[in-house]
């Protein structure tokens, strides 16, 4: 079944973790430490709606769905990724739980009832969009890490409408975004709670950023997480990592 349900390029990667398997692709879409990160950072409510918006190979909903009953509605625009997602969820049996949906997030509440979900999981693009922007060669990565199919501001607007009162918004992100991340979601009433920095190694500046909101939430009790690091000194991973790689902590140097 495994080599039947590849298609040329593919390859099955496993996050030990989980048991989780995601059909890659390097040339077209392959997931990272963000997308196993952002499925870790959020509490997932046990039951309710969970939505994975910007979802690429499914990697985010499918990590996520190992924690907890609820059903997830994964949404990605690209046909090629989303056919990658929708086989990934077969190869895990995950059919009764997790659903791909092919199409863009503004036609999120074509899909979902309006203020009806508990959770939105969002991997977006982190680059803006100018002339002089670094584009990738691939389409696929052009695509889902500069905002041209979406933006920001449309992820925070397409939350506003389709969240529960209090229902919570989790983005990985880029800290060079980090006041037009707080300036948008506040402007589409989705208030900062719980926000942490991720650093490459000890003495390295932060290249990424963990936030959630809370709709119709106060803006007091943000809450600054302790950093998180990747690598040890020696390249190897942290224990913090480890654990969430493998399921258990790392040795001791």
């Amino acid at each position: 079944m495994t080599k039947s349900i590849l298609k040329e390029g593919e390859r099955i990667d496993q996050l030990f973790s989980t048991d989780v398997k995601i059909i890659q692709n390097r040339e077209v879409f392959s997931y990272s430490i963000d997308s196993v990160l952002l499925s870790r950072f959020p509490e997932i409510p046990s039951r309710g709606l969970i939505v994975d918006l910007c979802s690429g190979n499914g990697a985010v909903g499918l990590f996520a769905s190992t924690r907890t009953k609820a059903p997830i509605i994964e949404v990605e625009i690209q046909e090629r990724l989303a056919d990658m997602a929708e086989r990934s969820i077969h190869l895990n049996h995950l059919e009764d739980q997790v659903q791909m949906i092919h199409d863009d997030l503004k036609n999120l509440l074509n899909h979902v009832p309006r203020t009806g979900v508990d959770l939105i999981l969002c991997n977006p693009p982190y680059f803006k969009v100018s002339e002089t922007s670094k584009k990738n060669v691939s389409e696929y990565y052009l695509l889902a890490r500069h905002e041209i199919t979406t933006n920001l501001e449309e992820i925070c607007d397409i939350a506003r409408h389709a969240l529960k009162s209090n229902g919570r918004l989790a983005m990985v992100h880029r800290p060079d975004r980090f006041l037009d991340i707080i300036d948008t979601m506040r402007q589409y009433n989705l208030a900062p709670k719980r926000i942490q920095f991720v650093y490459p190694k000890m003495g390295k500046d932060a290249n990424m950023l963990l936030i959630e909101a809370i709709k119709d939430g106060s803006t007091d009790g943000l809450k600054i997480l302790p950093p998180l690091f990747v690598h040890k000194e020696n390249g190897e991973y942290t224990d913090d990592i480890f654990e969430i790689y493998y399921g258990k902590k790392g040795k001791k140097d």
